[in-house]
């Protein structure tokens, strides 16, 4: 399993319900094609869940 994730905003939050937007800034994204890395946890992945029609993650392995 991946250690953490890296997640960039590709869709705009205007229009959307009030609940992706208190996710999204949860999560630390607050303009388009940010990106921001998170530790791979059960509220992180269900955050991603919700919003994932407007965002794009990736699972980054840290090997050292």
């Amino acid at each position: 399993m991946a250690d953490k994730f890296e997640v960039t905003l590709i869709k705009s939050m205007i229009g959307r319900p009030q609940k992706h937007r208190r996710i999204l800034k949860g999560i630390g994204l607050t303009k388009l094609n940010k990106t921001v890395e998170l530790n791979n946890t059960a509220s992180i992945r269900g955050m991603i869940q919700c919003v994932s029609h407007l965002v794009k993650a990736k699972e980054i392995n840290n090997e050292t």
